[in-house]
């Protein structure tokens, strides 16, 4: 059986197994605890990947399961041109921490690292790798769990087409990060061009409507009673159909993840607007009345 070490990661990607991070680990006290954790599209080897809000995520938050919902690596970017920043690193190595601590962590890829999908059912430094899996809740529900670009008809029917779109996104990206570079050097916080963008066109609002729908479909006919997929970066969930729909969202644009309470209860956590919040000045109190 062929190795997993064959696989055609960046150098700088497997030395951060055993190397200390660039950003260490903050300790903050207790941290948020879940029953499940799902992320996906995160595009590491990209400069559109927001690495340190998903580093400042994953320092406040811990779980018993982690799901990485596929994009973990762009390996499309990679192949074109070789970008892996420190903080790039500083991901893989909480995430391959968390597993040494006992979290369940499973990698369901997707179409940008679809390199690693002929690894099906390997373990790889505590990381399971499947090419789809099924979680139940605390209360009793079974979710299927897939990344969701075998559900997107431009994918399937016309893979240059696919390409073409990635470029064009890609450049999307650079202007995003342009905006943000701006908006930081006058102490504003995150905003995503992009996610406006994508609210604004019409064609892309009524793309994300039929895929979710193309989606929850696909799960109801498997016989479960929701799905958790990424895929277009775009948070969600609700009922279709009777078909709970969760998307995780992503860690370009919207920087969003969804997790799962003790109890069962689902929710996407919007981080750059929490660290906002946190960051936003303290108004002083009023003085009192006379």
């Amino acid at each position: 059986m062929a190795s997993i070490s064959t696989l055609p990661i960046p150098t700088r990607f497997a030395d951060s197994f055993s190397t200390e991070p660039h950003i260490p680990e903050r300790v903050i006290g207790e941290r948020r605890s879940y029953r499940t954790i799902w992320v996906s599209d995160i595009h590491l080897g990209t400069r559109g990947c927001n690495a340190s809000l998903l580093i400042d995520f994953f320092d406040h938050v811990d779980c018993e399961t982690l799901y990485l919902v596929g994009d973990i690596i762009d390996g499309w970017r990679l192949k074109k041109r070789h970008f892996w920043p420190p903080e790039h690193n500083d991901v893989v190595w909480r995430v391959l921490k968390r597993a040494k601590r006992g979290t369940r962590v499973v990698y369901v890829p997707g179409n940008h690292d679809e390199m690693v999908r002929p690894f099906d059912g390997f373990d790889f430094g505590g990381v399971e790798i499947r090419r789809e899996a099924v979680h139940e809740t605390a209360d009793g529900r079974k979710l299927l769990i897939v990344h969701g670009d075998e559900f997107d008809a431009v994918m399937l029917a016309h893979r240059w087409l696919a390409f073409v779109g990635d470029a064009a996104y890609t450049a999307l990206m650079k202007c995003n990060v342009m905006v943000n570079w701006v908006r930081h050097k006058l102490g504003l916080p995150y905003w995503s061009l992009s996610m406006v963008a994508k609210h604004k066109v019409k064609n892309a609002v009524q793309f994300i409507g039929r895929y979710e729908e193309v989606v929850a479909h696909a799960a109801r006919s498997r016989g479960v009673d929701g799905v958790v997929c990424g895929h277009i970066h775009s948070a969600e969930m609700r009922k279709i159909e009777g078909t709970e729909y969760y998307n995780d969202g992503d860690w370009v644009e919207g920087c969003t993840a969804l997790v799962e309470h003790h109890d069962g209860t689902m929710e996407i956590l919007h981080w750059a607007k929490e660290v906002a919040a946190r960051n936003a000045p303290t108004p002083l109190p009023l003085p009192a009345a006379a």
